[in-house]
């Protein structure tokens, strides 16, 4: 979550955690959405409140798509996924943060978005294997992300943009 001088206190991002905390950085943070048909949601989560991407610095923006990358990578070998899908909306929560989504053919909404009415029945035990691959994916994603950002280049860590 964010410090007190850099939220909006009527931000969801900035004033509670958002999911189940992976990890946290200086710039951001990694949490995971615990969405019942699609358990291997996450969320980075930009740590000051920002509305768009555009807010943040060129050397922030540059860092934030690293970060992206790296567990949009780390999911894909991981899991195996068809597809993740890279989203960043804000329309209801003005906070930027990216939306991974790591979608199967087999899902209940393939080949559609994950908010749109599901094409099948889920596929229970499929699901049931994939929370039960996801805290190792976890700590993957954490030692992943912690050996890549921390710490910061010098430059990003003078840098206050909020």
């Amino acid at each position: 979550m964010t410090t007190a001088a850099t939220q909006a206190q009527d931000c969801p991002l900035c004033t509670r955690a958002g999911g189940l905390p992976v990890w946290n950085g200086r710039w951001m943070r990694l949490i995971r959405a615990e969405e019942p048909l699609h358990p291997a949601i996450y969320r980075l989560v930009w740590q000051t409140h920002a509305a768009e991407f555009t807010d943040l610095d060129p050397l922030q923006r540059s860092v934030c798509m690293d970060a992206v990358a790296l567990v949009e990578r780390e999911m894909r070998t991981a899991l195996g996924a068809h597809k993740i899908n890279l989203a960043s909306l804000g329309n209801v929560v003005p906070h930027l943060h990216w939306h991974l989504v790591a979608r199967w053919n087999w899902d209940a909404h393939w080949p559609q978005p994950v908010w749109a009415p599901p094409q099948r029945e889920a596929d229970v035990a499929r699901l049931d294997a994939l929370r039960a691959a996801l805290p190792a994916l976890d700590a993957r994603l954490r030692t992943a992300l912690r050996a890549r950002f921390a710490p910061l280049p010098e430059a990003a860590e003078g840098s206050d943009h909020s």
